[in-house]
């Protein structure tokens, strides 16, 4: 377990810092430069760590033997007033975090399947690893449920009445989350859907 966790964390912060920093990049570029100005608009873990969603759910997690970790960090801030058209770019800026890590998660799997890599136990670990980790974070966040990704995708391409009553739910979705997980999600939905993901990557786990 120990050496699980060692092993886990650093891969897991890498994925949490490739998300965060896309989502605040893809902000700038749209006009909301509050990520750069707020210090967030960077690839240090320390400005993206969120106590509960980087630190306790994945203990939590790794203690109870789940097949991957996951979790969220610190929001990287967005105004979305100021962005060029901010419910069509809340779109582009959700979905940035997911899709960076699916191309990391690609990249590391051609990575894999180097001869020289492949030939390697610890490279091959470390890079399976890192893919895992961000197919499980993009996977995960893509949840349509708040303060998650998939939240933020939903209310942009909502219409605007059905949008601004789904955003409501906003205050309750931390208990709707933890909840779900409770009743087994990881296993049940999240988990089969990573597995298939890094099967179409052509990376055997």
């Amino acid at each position: 377990m120990l050496l699980y966790l060692l092993i886990s964390i650093p891969f897991f912060l890498l994925a949490l810092v490739i998300h965060e920093y896309a989502h605040g990049w893809v902000a700038n570029k749209l006009g909301d430069s509050t990520a750069r100005h707020s210090g967030r608009l960077t690839f240090n873990p320390m400005a993206h760590i969120d106590p509960v969603g980087t630190v306790i759910l994945p203990l939590f997690l790794l203690l109870l033997h789940s097949p991957v970790v996951f979790g969220w960090a610190k929001p990287v801030p967005v105004n979305f007033s100021r962005l060029k058209n901010p419910k069509e770019d809340m779109f582009w800026v959700a979905i940035a975090g997911p899709g960076a890590n699916f191309i990391a998660a690609l990249f590391f799997a051609l990575l894999i399947k180097i001869p020289f890599v492949a030939g390697i136990g610890i490279l091959r670990l470390i890079f399976t690893q890192l893919l895992v980790m961000n197919v499980a974070l993009a996977v995960f966040n893509l949840l349509p449920v708040p303060p998650l990704d998939g939240s933020r995708i939903m209310f942009s391409v909502l219409p605007n009445n059905l949008a601004y009553r789904y955003i409501k739910l906003e205050p309750y979705g931390m208990f709707i989350l933890i909840a779900l997980l409770w009743l087994g999600i990881m296993n049940s939905v999240i988990w089969p859907v990573i597995s298939v993901l890094i099967k179409i990557l052509g990376v055997s786990l």
